[in-house]
């Protein structure tokens, strides 16, 4: 006899129970020891849940076509993927506000927090962080703008505290690093302040979850990566193929060439915009 595409599962005593793992539209016959027991044509199982049970407990008795529910196995996978979904709690300074708002509006596992950013008389930063006790346990990010010297300060201030509020860890999003272009010494006396400001940033205290992940973009050099201790993880991202995609939505994309400010550009991005035409300029005044 052929088998029919079924899954048939026994549990002493009877009843007996069928599983249909797939469409089917045959004369299914159930084996219990020595007895055969025609269970009766299945008609049709098009466009119907592929789970369906037939329940039987003797000869006489009807049989029963039981549909299996689904609803209850999705809402439980629903609710699993929901906890196992990283939580972030996203906090921002005044200038990357508008930016943070964007960045939740993409994700619903995003959460804006905010910081009481005031000045004392003097001019030094006030800081308060609300609801800090709220934050334990939780990923927490920090969205940052170093745009000038007198915003480091306040910013660092809270990058140092949020990792000691038990959180289970802690990412730094700085989109410019700032002192990228000071990474070397021409002469004897040039301070490389990528250097210090990289000394600066490897001391943020680590969290329950170890050291500080580091996200920044377009880094001026990518030896700079050394430059930071072993207390904070860089991860150095591109916009370039942001760029790349913006570049080739424009009409008249085949008639756009690319000027590198100078060799060392040109070295760092030219593989990834290798379909233009391209070029770098040259600065003279150092021959």
């Amino acid at each position: 006899m052929k088998t029919p595409a079924a899954f048939i599962s026994q549990k002493p005593p009877s009843p007996l129970f069928l599983k249909f793992t797939s469409n089917c539209n045959s004369r299914l016959l159930c084996a219990n020891r020595s007895q055969t027991i025609q269970c009766g044509q299945i008609k049709s199982f098009e466009n119907q849940p592929q789970k369906w049970s037939i329940d039987f407990k003797s000869g006489s008795e009807p049989i029963h076509l039981i549909q299996n529910s689904t609803s209850t196995a999705a809402t439980s996978a629903s609710e699993s993927a929901s906890r196992t979904m990283k939580k972030v709690c996203l906090f921002y300074c005044p200038e990357t506000h508008s930016l943070a708002e964007r960045v939740a509006a993409q994700s619903d596992a995003i959460e804006l927090r905010s910081i009481n950013w005031r000045k004392f008389k003097d001019g030094f930063p006030n800081l308060f962080i609300p609801n800090a006790h709220g934050i334990r346990g939780q990923h927490v990010a920090f969205l940052a703008s170093f745009s000038s010297p007198g915003k480091i300060f306040e910013q660092l201030s809270v990058i140092y505290a949020l990792p000691k509020l038990f959180v289970s860890s802690f990412t730094l999003v700085l989109p410019f690093f700032p002192t990228g272009t000071s990474e070397r010494m021409e002469d004897e006396g040039d301070v490389a302040t990528a250097f210090t400001l990289a000394r600066i940033l490897s001391n943020i205290p680590t969290s329950r979850g170890g050291p500080t992940s580091l996200v920044t973009f377009d880094i001026h050099a990518l030896q700079e990566r050394f430059y930071f201790g072993d207390t904070i993880l860089p991860c150095f991202e591109s916009a370039i193929p942001l760029l790349l995609n913006r570049l080739q939505q424009l009409p008249d994309s085949d008639n756009i060439s690319i000027a590198f400010p100078d060799d060392g550009a040109w070295k760092r991005f030219h593989k990834q915009l290798q379909h233009f035409p391209m070029g770098a300029c040259i600065d003279f005044s150092h021959y």
